[in-house]
């Protein structure tokens, strides 16, 4: 295995640890009907770059909290295993860290829209494992039209765009996060893509 394809099986494996850990917690959270309260009583103690941090997931999620349509409803994917594909833009040039944070953004804030809009679809996910899969796109315009051919099928789809305050410029849209949904309605998006 040559170094740049045991860095990108490195990359792949790091995204669905860390993806696979916010979903758990979020799931946990959830489960324990406990809410993100923004305003936190107290942030002394927190370094800049831990304040910087959570202010870039912040903008990057919110911008992503668009309605949805109203989830999966055909009963043709009735017990179908789900899944969630991670679509990165390679073009930018981020580093392993980099995608890997935006990955965790794109998992959480499509996490946070299917549960509300198809929390049937999520419990399926869920109960599948949680699967993950990360593919990647060569330009914006790219993650912009699987973004659009996503959401025509009713499938749940979020673009995160960076804050711009470490490696790329602000606003750029990094990652698709797309699904959960049933496998066979998600490859007809995704399917043709090559892995990360």
């Amino acid at each position: 295995m040559s170094t740049n394809e045991s860095s990108k099986f490195g990359l792949v494996i790091a995204s669905s640890i860390l993806a696979g850990i916010v979903g758990y917690f979020v799931g946990i959270g959830s489960t324990l009907n406990i809410s993100h309260d923004s305003k936190a009583p107290s942030e002394k103690g927190k370094s800049v770059e831990d304040s910087e941090i959570e202010t870039e997931a912040e903008e990057e999620v919110s911008e992503s909290e668009d309605d949805e349509p109203n989830g999966i409803t055909s009963d043709q994917y009735a017990g179908a295993e789900c899944k969630l594909v991670l679509v990165v833009r390679t073009d930018l040039g981020m580093t392993k860290g980099k995608i890997a944070a935006q990955a965790g953004h794109a998992t959480l804030a499509c996490y946070k829209s299917a549960l509300k809009n198809d929390p049937a679809v999520v419990k399926r996910w869920e109960s599948y494992g949680q699967a993950k899969v990360a593919v990647q796109v060569k330009s914006e315009d790219d993650l912009l039209l699987l973004q659009a051919q996503a959401m025509s099928l009713g499938i749940t789809a979020k673009v995160i765009h960076d804050a711009g305050r470490t490696q790329i410029a602000a606003g750029s849209a990094t990652v698709l996060g797309v699904g959960p949904a049933p496998k066979p309605l998600i490859d007809q998006v995704t399917g043709h893509l090559k892995l990360l």
